[in-house]
């Protein structure tokens, strides 16, 4: 290997706490030459820097190519692929390619394959076939992370490690008997004794008491629903034996290359619910996200909204945006291109809202495997197509928007809560409405902020929201007494909170707050509810305010004298009764909506409560609702990012000009002020 210093565009730090100024935003995408015969490879080069690639996720599924039996191995061709790539001044995010272990591995130790809850065995063929908590898959997997490890420590064009690849995607859930062994280890370490879980789990119910920790398994198939704690407490588990993975190829990584951060790719997006990232973030030296618009009228609300939580997540740092398509995925049961202009756009929301690394899955379309009809940067047409010329426009894109890597995600004085431990209690089964969606409810909020041109950052509980005017806790569902509090001091202050229906209803072990409900949240709220009143798939019920309720109601009876009637049912079982409430304390306010409004039916009450808060939108009336604003901050200047929600153009007015803008894409003509459909505008004001 050639001995050459590190790109000096290389400026990602060491630890989530290092900031560093502007440089390059970095791009590029997951790059697998084993795909390919060599002569693609200088092809390749030449392409990316075309394009303005400046880095590559490379080796994520190698292992059977670097390792092609037990004591072989064939490093050369990556060797190969290093030195070209720094030569052309592409730098390298390194994969440890423990992903998917080689037919050889399950051939020996079938005992690494996973299991499913009905104790079927998930066989090799596909991906991520290896159990979590495999003492036998660990070492081996350490073996290959040490090797790659040492190595490329010196090489210069490694500029990060890439831990796996998207951890869990496939096999976060293993029942198999070294899961069982390794639950029952951290139940112990959770409850210390059998007494304490006994209660936690409230054994008393269905002859389930433990009297030897060896009882215990995982909550395989069962003559009924499985203990609901039970359940939770093996979802915490196996986010857990995730994480702890993680954690074990990052030591390797930071003992024998101290000063390469460590990353790997989260799935934070709509349907993946499996892990709780908030958690994990400590074990990495910086956030890196992949993402995938889902399909509707309100995906681009949706990217939005996990872009927003990402950021959330690395607390307003700058974040990689590691994997994204460049048009059509493979995996739905119809898989429509994108229109012109949503890649850029896509891109640039996710840079909005605080990524400085726009990357994609993946370079060069593949030919075969399973992922042969997903989009990639070169298509299956090559370099003379339009999808290409897109990439290149896009790597123009970012070179234009240097002065803005580095900077900050703005706070806005509004937050909407995401908790990972109510998404896995709320769905769980044997509860009032197995239609709810949790995260459903939380993009209504999102896409009523946006829909009023307001501000809003998503934020996993674990964060401080004390800084926040405004604060919405849909489906707050499992609320411990330290998050009880949390919130009573938060209105106490002068805070104004918002929460919905099934919120305040268990505590962490699951249990009921006893006493009616909204129990942790009854006394705040000044209301208790008796029952709930579920409601029939595609039934509504009718407001006094002309507004239609759906999925949800509560029988709500109004307990304190500081709590106004908002809103009542006017249908339905529940008519005559309050839908929406709110206490008014000496400075702040505690809100309830006790029913599924659908962003236009939240907008008349998250309108009246940033009124109460004094929180303003920061656009002109006639861009409400129809330009997503998002800020970026470096000291004094601050970056705006305008993006079109719609496929129509709209007048910036009273913002000025857009010619003179940092970035506009579709580029402006001089003196215009109008933003094309799905277009982007970036202004720079400081």
């Amino acid at each position: 290997m050639r001995e050459h210093p590190r790109p000096g565009w290389v400026r990602w730090p060491n630890t989530i706490e290092d900031a560093e100024g502007p440089g390059p935003i970095a791009y590029g995408a997951d790059y697998n030459p084993e795909q390919w015969p060599r002569e693609t490879w200088k092809d390749d080069v030449r392409l990316m820097r075309q394009a303005g690639v400046n880095i590559v996720s490379l080796g994520i599924f190698s292992w059977a190519r670097l390792q092609p039996t037990e004591d072989s191995w064939d490093l050369g061709w990556l060797d190969e692929v290093m030195d070209l790539l720094h030569d052309n001044g592409i730098a390298v995010d390194l994969a440890t390619a423990t992903a998917s272990p080689p037919p050889w591995l399950t051939t020996k130790h079938p005992e690494i394959l996973p299991v499913t809850h009905t104790g079927a065995t998930v066989w090799p063929g596909s991906r991520q076939h290896w159990r979590p908590t495999s003492p036998v898959f660990r070492r081996y997997a350490m073996g290959l992370v040490e090797t790659m490890a040492r190595r490329y420590a010196d090489h210069p064009a490694l500029a990060a490690w890439h831990v796996s690849n998207e951890l869990g995607c496939h096999n976060v859930y293993d029942y198999s008997d070294d899961a069982a062994a390794a639950f029952r280890q951290w139940l112990r370490a959770r409850y210390g004794t059998l007494d304490v879980l006994n209660h936690a789990w409230g054994t008393a119910f269905w002859s389930q008491h433990y009297s030897d920790w060896v009882q215990i398994l995982p909550p395989r198939l069962a003559a009924a629903n499985p203990n609901p704690t039970q359940q939770l407490d093996f979802k915490r588990f196996s986010s857990d034996a995730l994480k702890d993975y993680l954690s074990a190829e990052r030591e390797i990584l930071h003992r024998v290359t101290p000063d390469v951060p460590v990353t790997t790719n989260f799935m934070v997006m709509d349907g993946a619910k499996g892990l709780d990232y908030a958690d994990w973030t400590t074990e990495v030296d910086f956030v890196s996200n992949d993402h995938y618009v889902v399909t509707g009228d309100r995906a681009l609300d949706e990217l939005s909204y996990s872009a927003n939580l990402t950021s959330g997540m690395a607390d307003g740092r700058r974040w990689f945006l590691m994997e994204h398509s460049t048009s059509a995925v493979n995996w739905r049961p119809t898989n429509p291109a994108k229109l012109d202009r949503a890649m850029v756009r896509d891109s640039l929301t996710h840079v909005a809202h605080g990524a400085d690394a726009v990357c994609f899955f993946q370079w060069r379309q593949s030919a075969a495997g399973a992922e042969k009809y997903h989009s990639a940067m070169v298509p299956h047409a090559g370099e003379d197509s339009e999808m290409f010329r897109s990439v290149r426009a896009l790597g123009r894109h970012l070179q234009d928007l240097a002065p803005v890597s580095g900077s900050r995600r703005k706070p806005a004085r509004a937050a909407i809560l995401f908790d990972q431990e109510s998404w896995w209690a709320a769905e769980q089964d044997s509860h009032p409405n197995a239609s709810l969606d949790y995260r459903a409810e939380g993009l209504d909020w999102y896409t009523a902020f946006l829909d009023l041109g307001v501000q809003v950052d998503v934020l996993p509980t674990s964060r401080s929201f004390d800084e926040y005017d405004v604060v919405v806790a849909p489906v707050l569902h499992l609320v411990p007494s330290v998050m009880r509090d949390r919130l009573v001091r938060f209105v106490e202050r002068g805070g104004h909170l918002v929460t919905t229906y099934f919120s305040g209803i268990v505590d962490e072990n699951d249990h009921v707050w006893l006493g009616g409900h909204p129990g942790a949240l009854r006394d705040l709220l000044g209301i208790r509810i008796e029952e709930f009143g579920p409601l029939l798939d595609g039934e509504q019920v009718a407001l006094d305010d002309g507004r239609a309720g759906t999925l949800w109601t509560d029988r709500i009876a109004v307990t304190s004298e500081d709590t106004e009637v908002l809103a009542s049912y006017r249908s339905g079982p529940q008519a005559g009764r309050p839908a929406i409430t709110r206490r008014v304390l000496e400075r702040g306010s505690a809100t309830y909506v006790s029913t599924q409004l659908g962003p236009a039916g939240i907008a008349p009450v998250l309108a009246t409560v940033l009124q109460a808060a004094e929180v303003e939108s920061a656009l002109p009336a006639a861009l409400r609702g129809r330009v997503e604003l998002a800020i970026r901050i470096d000291g004094a200047s601050e970056f705006w990012f305008l993006i079109n929600r719609t496929d129509d153009p709209v007048d910036l007015g009273e913002l000025g000009g857009i010619s003179d803008a940092l970035l506009s894409t579709p580029a402006a003509a001089p003196g215009t002020t109008s933003l094309p459909g799905r277009g982007v505008a970036v202004l720079a004001r400081g």
